[in-house]
């Protein structure tokens, strides 16, 4: 018994030097860094970096020795730039981004032709049938997106049917962009004074088509791609784009939709134009006649 407890004595023992030594061999020198940078960046693990968490994207930022490509939607310009300092690095300043919904198709607008009994997931719904609606292309209306939000940055609306963003507490980490198996979100950048416009629709069917499972549809007709004057707004597959980069926000291309499918957020009211009078429009009624003078008899000799 002595001798058996004096063999595994031994052989543990001989066990954790080896090991010790395999250890030190072995062992990886972790940039202190890495730790500094992961504690900066706001530990939501949103992956709106690109990475799967908040210390592989510090791992990956410290490795990689620039900032290119790097970038913490949740954090923001002020966290790359503190990220930046501890690097030695400059952060570029990068404009902030929003998610946007781009479907209009609510219940007013493209009414129920049937109804969805089954699991109660966009992505479930999808792979089944084209939409309550008849648009193979339009929200589903089942909350994938909102389920996938972790900043409450996203509601349901129950008038609509449609998913509605919180600008202020989006910080456009794009899980609604992964979430919706209809593409129907973007991550478009918020604008000067948070204006924006777009294009809300993604129904690359050709206009009829469109039209008749939704009454604020893009039919293609190129009505905006005609007006614009900076090349902002391109056609393909019978749908109108607008790249927000291009865009210059003058407004001219939302009046000639025929469909109303273009958007304007946080504009001003257009100023109505007055109307210019008709030559067929009611005149002044004439003058009275003036009454016959009298002769001055004064100066009648």
């Amino acid at each position: 018994m002595i001798y058996a407890v004096i063999s595994l004595s031994a052989i543990g023992v001989a066990a954790a030097v080896i090991l010790y030594f395999v250890a030190q061999k072995f062992k990886v020198i972790e940039d202190p860094r890495i730790d500094a940078v992961e504690e900066l960046v706001p530990g939501a693990n949103c992956g709106g970096c690109g990475y799967a968490g908040c210390r592989a994207f510090a791992e990956a930022v410290v490795n990689a020795g620039n900032m290119d490509g790097f970038n913490c939607p949740v954090g923001g310009n002020e966290t790359m730039k503190a990220v930046a300092r501890i690097l030695g690095l400059e952060a570029e300043e990068k404009e902030p981004l929003v998610a946007v919904l781009r479907c209009s198709g609510s219940y007013a607008h493209a009414p129920k032709k049937a109804n969805y009994e089954g699991a109660s997931t966009c992505a479930f719904a999808h792979g089944l049938f084209s939409g309550e609606s008849g648009c193979p292309y339009g929200c589903l209306g089942l909350a994938d997106c909102v389920d996938s939000c972790a900043f409450d940055a996203m509601y349901m609306d129950p008038k609509t049917g449609l998913p509605v963003v919180i600008d202020d507490n989006c910080v456009a980490c794009g899980a609604c962009v992964k979430a919706c198996p209809r593409n129907i979100f973007e991550l478009r950048p918020k604008g000067k004074k948070e204006r924006r416009i777009y294009v809300s629709c993604v129904n690359e069917e050709k206009g009829v088509h469109a039209r008749k499972n939704c009454a604020v549809a893009c039919i293609g007709c190129g009505a905006c791609v005609k007006v614009c004057p900076f090349d902002a707004i391109t056609m393909e597959n019978n749908l109108a784009y607008i790249d927000p980069e291009k865009c210059k926000l003058c407004r001219k291309c939302a009046p000639v939709c025929p469909t109303n499918a273009i958007l304007e957020i946080n504009f001003p009211p257009r100023k109505e134009r007055p109307e210019k009078a008709k030559d067929d429009a009611p005149k002044d009624p004439d003058p009275a006649p003036m009454p016959p003078q009298q002769p001055d008899m004064s100066q009648v000799h």
